[in-house]
């Protein structure tokens, strides 16, 4: 059958009537492909896997990558050379403390146990990991972690991401100070640290305004007088019963409940325990580390916070020369917790980056009465003064060198009859001040009372509340190898760099003060803050 030609669509229509029939057809065709394509399933392709990630389900499905990592500052984008990531409570000299108003400039390496670092010259100096946005503290959620824990597990979770974000938010005050404060900041406080005295006095003191507005510290009540939740408070060994007697009686950073707290606080005296447990003329450690074991594992029992942060968020305290082989009666709290010393000795073990040095006052009485206060410079007579028994190797190259010998340079190992050893101390200008078999000697406190220059002869010796106050700018640093040329080193202090140094040792008194019920600023809240630094350079495993 033939087929019969159809003849063209131009045969029967002009142009314009082509045009008009064919654009209409044309949006039909592309109408109808699109319905078509709009009914095929969308599969969403999965994220390639990445060597050192893990996944964690959040919204939408959406898998999200996190690095695997307990070091938060391996978080952060690498330091440049004009960032400021960190913060340190130091612009004193040499590498520890410099002196330059960009802190970012002498950031110390992280590290990376801790998530922080500290370093150390003449002191430790608290350097704290610093992203500007508080979030970047807090942990990413884990919707499918929450759905297997036990209620009681989420909120213990919960209370440790609170305290968390209290820290990170004080830290980052901290930071805004130091790098943005000046002297109007502060306009109606009666104590406001000024001058070269402080390594950075606008950081410490908002360090220590989010200490009076954060911090609480829970005291364990287990355990009775006389081995535990007392001290001695007369004697040489003074500051460890002052501390636990302020702190049992009601400080204000005391904690209502042990949940609230960010510090737990071990009232062990090992002043207590070592005059109680052991008879004279016997030296053996194992009562002493027998009793502290035993009170760990009874809190770590009865409590949770011991486990839930092997101890870091934990502090005992103590001025015995026996205290640092306290902790070797277990393994995490002499690994973790926060040791609080007098004898604040590194090569024995003292590490600045976590344990705190406490000054070591002899408080005869109890009391500070007719022990601070002195002439003027004019009225002091004597160049250098120092009275005080045989004991240890230091003191024994002083004594040989200088003992009875000299006018200027008065050093007795047994003062002259007649003579005061405090009446002493305050005519003389520079007040030796020589470790003896321990590196702590009260003697510099009774020189700042006493307002004479201290002047440190000392080895491996981290000076009190280091953190704040730079002792090179209100004492004197003479090595033991210069004992034989202390006359000509003190001689060439020019009377302009003595009246600086005098003055600076007066305005540092304040934060050696004893003060019962304690006071601001004072020795026991200075103590108390260097505490608060070490925890607010912690993050702990939540």
């Amino acid at each position: 059958m033939k087929l019969r030609k159809l003849p063209r669509l131009g045969a029967y229509c002009n142009t314009s009537t082509t045009l008009m029939l064919s654009v209409p057809l044309f949006l039909l065709g592309a109408l109808f492909a699109g319905c078509i394509y709009a009914t095929i399933p969308y599969t969403q392709p999965s994220p390639p896997r990445i060597r050192g990630t893990t996944a964690v389900s959040g919204y939408n499905q959406r898998a999200v990558s996190f690095p695997m990592s307990s070091n938060l500052s391996e978080l952060e984008q690498p330091p440049s050379k004009t960032s400021d990531s960190s913060l340190s409570l130091d612009h004193g000299p040499d590498i520890a403390f410099p002196m330059s108003s960009n802190l970012s400039e002498f950031e110390p390496p992280p590290n990376k146990t801790s998530g922080s670092s500290l370093s150390l010259d003449h002191g430790p100096a608290i350097a704290f990991p610093m992203p500007s946005n508080n979030s970047e503290f807090e942990p990413p959620p884990n919707n499918s972690t929450d759905e297997v824990l036990s209620p009681s597990t989420r909120e213990k979770q919960r209370s440790l991401q609170r305290l968390d974000a209290q820290l990170a938010r004080a830290r980052s005050s901290i930071k805004r100070a130091a790098r943005f404060c000046n002297d109007s900041c502060y306009g109606g406080d009666s104590f406001v640290p000024k001058g070269a005295a402080y390594r950075n006095p606008y950081a410490f003191y908002q360090s220590y305004l989010e200490m009076e507005k954060t911090l609480k510290v829970w005291i364990y009540k287990e355990g009775e007088p006389p081995l535990v939740h007392d001290g001695p408070c007369k004697s040489i060994y003074s500051m460890e019963g002052q501390f636990i007697h302020e702190f049992d009686s009601g400080n204000r950073f005391v904690a209502s409940s042990p949940e609230h707290a960010h510090l737990h606080f071990i009232p062990l005296s090992i002043t207590k325990l070592v005059h109680h447990l052991y008879p004279p003329k016997t030296y053996g450690r194992g009562p002493l580390h027998r009793v502290v074991s035993d009170y760990i594992s009874i809190i770590s029992r009865k409590y949770p916070f011991w486990n839930r942060t092997q101890g870091s968020d934990h502090f005992y305290l103590s001025c015995h020369d026996w205290a640092p082989d306290a902790s070797e009666a277990n393994p995490e709290l002499n690994r973790n917790s926060i040791r609080v010393l007098c004898n604040a000795n590194t090569s024995e073990g003292f590490d600045p980056r976590k344990d705190v040095s406490m000054p070591e006052i002899h408080l005869k009485t109890g009391r500070l009465d007719g022990l601070i206060g002195g002439p003027s410079p004019s009225r002091r007579s004597i160049l250098a003064f120092f009275a005080g028994a045989q004991h240890g190797y230091i003191r024994s190259l002083l004594l040989r060198q200088w003992k009875d010998k000299d006018s200027q340079v008065q050093v007795h190992e047994y003062l002259p009859k007649g003579q005061s050893y405090s009446k002493q101390m305050q005519r003389a200008k520079f007040c030796l001040c020589p470790s003896g078999y321990e590196v702590a000697s009260p003697r510099v406190v009774e020189a700042i009372y006493s307002g004479c220059v201290p002047v440190i002869i000392s080895s491996s010796y981290v000076l009190p509340f280091s953190d704040v106050l730079d002792w090179r700018k209100f004492s004197v640093h003479i090595p033991v190898s210069k004992i034989p040329d202390i006359k000509t080193i003190l001689e060439r202090i020019s009377q302009r760099r003595y009246l600086q140094l005098y003055r600076r040792v007066l305005q540092v008194q304040r934060h050696f003060v004893v003060n019962r019920p304690a006071k601001r600023f004072d020795v026991i809240h200075m103590i108390l803050h260097s505490i608060w630094l070490r925890r607010l350079n912690r993050r702990l495993p939540l």
